[in-house]
């Protein structure tokens, strides 16, 4: 998702685009030689709504900021909102593209976001690699109702922080008592974790109607010469209870109150990536977790950029593999659909282009709104560009997203 630090001056004018309202249906494509058939799609059941949802548009503009690039998406349909992350700017939208709010102040890196439906608020992964502090950041769209409200002065944010992740950032694996560092040209950063970028609400793994959620996904930084980060980490966590927890952020004291253990700590096998799950979404239609990936750089792999990891398949303890020592973990089986590479057993999408990687939001229905990034000129200023198109999934290679109209 990029890794932008220090703060930037945020401008708080949008380019707003009328929506053009669409529907679309989803087809099925034949899985590749080798390959099990696809499932069947089961919808799954949500919370009756107080009013009717509104009609989705095609697309919705999140406008043109001077920020970093946009990291991630998440929609409120019963309020009729879209929400976009742009490194160290959040925006709120109605879902004409009109901007509504925005949340400013982040010096760290805001990325991929979340609606979770029981308390209606917004969660995004949130990082400070110089403090070595990892948090998911909880906003309150509720209380975002104009531009420009600082993150850390207003009570629309909160932070827990996660400590699991902050141990493997800094874990000295090379046993010369340093800590090199935000850097991938080390050996240290336990299975070449990153940091944390992708997040998505979702039952616990291989149980479709088990209880919902929170899972985080580790960056993971490229690194050619290790074997022991060609997996994707991914965390699960009951937020239930997690208002014990929940502190105002301050950059000038971070804070370290969070959960001392995970719920359950995961390892998807795919070959070595560019900072990791960038866009990690669970879609309720399928059953299935999509993971958008930078492609990586490691030869002996595809180097896929959209893995899907089975929802139908329960986690199996295993050897994790490339490790220093033999170590086992649960691992997630990956969606055996797409392209199949046989000396790596991985499934993939060897997606052109911008498929997932800068936001991915699923409908539960055959539909997803994927973000298209870009840059605009505004009297001499770059500034950055989010767009949430409208797409049907069809499990096709190269990509499995259709464009609506």
């Amino acid at each position: 998702m990029g890794h932008t630090r220090g703060l930037w001056k945020t401008a708080i004018t949008a380019m707003a685009c009328t929506a053009v309202v669409g529907t679309a249906g989803g087809s099925a494509t034949a899985a590749p030689a080798g390959a099990e058939a696809s499932r069947p799609m089961a919808e799954v059941s949500r919370p009756a709504a107080s009013r009717p949802m509104p009609a989705l548009p095609a697309a919705v503009d999140g406008g043109a900021w001077q920020s970093g690039h946009v990291q991630g998406m998440a929609i409120d349909r019963r309020k009729g909102f879209m929400y976009f992350s742009y490194t160290n700017l959040l925006v709120k939208t109605d879902l004409r593209g009109k901007p509504v709010g925005s949340v400013t102040g982040f010096t760290g890196h805001l990325g991929d976001l979340d609606l979770n439906e029981k308390d209606g608020r917004i969660y995004g992964s949130l990082e400070y690699k110089a403090a070595k502090s990892f948090y998911i950041a909880i906003l309150d769209g509720d209380r975002i109702t104009r531009m420009g409200m600082d993150a850390q002065s207003t009570d629309v944010v909160s932070t827990v922080y996660l400590d699991e992740v902050v141990r493997d950032f800094t874990a000295d694996m090379d046993g010369d008592g340093v800590f090199d560092g935000d850097t991938g040209k080390t050996a240290d950063h336990r299975y070449g974790c990153s940091g944390i970028d992708g997040v998505a609400f979702g039952p616990e793994f291989g149980r479709k109607h088990g209880k919902q959620k929170l899972t985080v996904a580790y960056g993971v930084y490229a690194n050619t010469g290790r074997t022991d980060n060609d997996h994707q980490v991914l965390l699960q966590y009951d937020v239930e209870r997690w208002k014990r927890y929940e502190r105002p952020l301050s950059e000038a004291a971070p804070h370290t109150s969070g959960p001392a253990r995970v719920d359950g700590k995961f390892f998807a096998y795919t070959g070595n990536t560019t900072y990791g799950v960038q866009n990690l979404e669970y879609d309720g239609h399928s059953g299935n977790w999509l993971m958008a990936a930078y492609k990586g750089t490691k030869p002996g792999f595809p180097n896929y950029t959209v893995f899907a990891v089975d929802g139908a398949r329960k986690p199996v303890a295993g050897d994790i593999r490339g490790q220093q020592r033999p170590e086992r973990g649960l691992l997630l089986p990956l969606l055996r659909a797409g392209l199949h590479d046989a000396p790596t057993g991985t499934y993939g999408w060897a997606v052109p282009g911008q498929y997932g990687q800068y936001g991915l939001v699923s409908l539960d229905d055959g539909r997803y709104y994927v973000a298209r990034s870009g840059t605009v000129q505004d009297g001499g200023v770059t500034k950055q560009t989010a767009r949430a198109e409208l797409h049907t999934w069809t499990g096709a290679t190269p990509s499995p997203f259709a464009p609506v109209g």
